[in-house]
């Protein structure tokens, strides 16, 4: 039988030499405005029981995560070393100390001691570029600045020349757009061969497929929501999943989705949808 897991369950991160393990769940704040809505939909979420945060330097919103990370930790007694925070790497760099540099930034704008996870944000600028910031990402990590490193949206070319120049670290986590309608066949396959966990940053194919009648199929069959049939999706799959949202009864339905799985062969019809279909920043395939 199928593990429905837990709204905190953890994802052990074989790569990393420390075996830190990442929350299963999370809350991303991906166009989430700066100020008020940024800091309330990440309040909502840590109310709610989230313990996972998946920020960026691009979204200029790493304060606001902050503010309500040290906001909750104050008012609830939650300790910090509970609550995961990821942000990423906006330009990729030339120099690793330039990517050092960044993080420190961005620690001071969100007011934390240190990163759970960063991410380099995209594979632009070619082979020698990602392996500088991959470079840099190392030496944030051996200076305690942030738990574990990983990337987002590599494809496997962008992985293999990676893993070629035999790095220091193994990349942790390749957070990506996955949902059944852009299932990634060879790379998830690629990436599980590495034991780089699958992160899916649009879940919810950002709301385009609520109504494709295999969805609606589905949110019939176990009485959930769209939203939560193509969240279930993603845990079933194995990945770790960081559905968006800025309504505070969205981020609790959801959550709402560790009462049920999705049977094998309904997981492997949804697999079946795939069309490729590009919600918004597709850079895998890039030079």
């Amino acid at each position: 039988m199928a593990n429905t897991y837990s709204l905190t369950d953890r994802v052990v991160l074989k790569n990393d030499p420390s075996k830190v393990a990442i929350p299963r769940f999370g809350l991303g704040v991906y166009v989430t405005e700066p100020g008020a809505e940024t800091q309330n939909a990440t309040k909502w979420a840590l109310e709610a029981g989230y313990r996972h945060i998946d920020g960026a330097e691009w979204y200029e919103n790493e304060a606001d995560c902050g503010k309500a990370i040290n906001a909750f930790i104050k008012e609830s007694g939650v300790p910090r070393s509970e609550i995961w925070f990821t942000t990423k790497l906006m330009h990729n760099q030339k120099e690793p100390q330039g990517v050092v540099d960044a993080i420190k930034v961005s620690l001071e704008k969100a007011g934390l001691d240190y990163v759970d996870l960063y991410l380099i944000h995209g594979p632009e600028g070619g082979p020698e570029v990602r392996a500088a910031s991959w470079e840099g990402c190392c030496m944030a990590r051996d200076l305690g600045l942030v738990k574990s490193i990983g990337v987002s949206n590599f494809g496997v070319k962008h992985l293999t020349d990676l893993l070629a120049g035999n790095p220091k670290y193994i990349p942790s986590i390749n957070q990506v757009d996955l949902h059944p309608f852009m299932t990634r066949n060879e790379l998830v396959a690629y990436c599980e061969s590495k034991d780089i966990v699958l992160e899916a940053w649009a879940p919810l194919v950002r709301g385009e497929r609520f109504k494709h009648p295999d969805i609606l199929r589905l949110a019939e069959k176990y009485k959930k929501s769209p939203a939560q049939i193509l969240i279930r999706y993603g845990l079933d799959r194995g990945f770790v999943v960081i559905p968006k949202s800025t309504k505070k009864e969205r981020i609790e339905d959801n959550a709402n989705v560790f009462d049920f799985t999705l049977e094998k062969e309904d997981v492997d019809y949804l697999t079946s949808l795939d069309e490729f279909l590009i919600t918004d920043w597709e850079v895998t395939t890039v030079p």
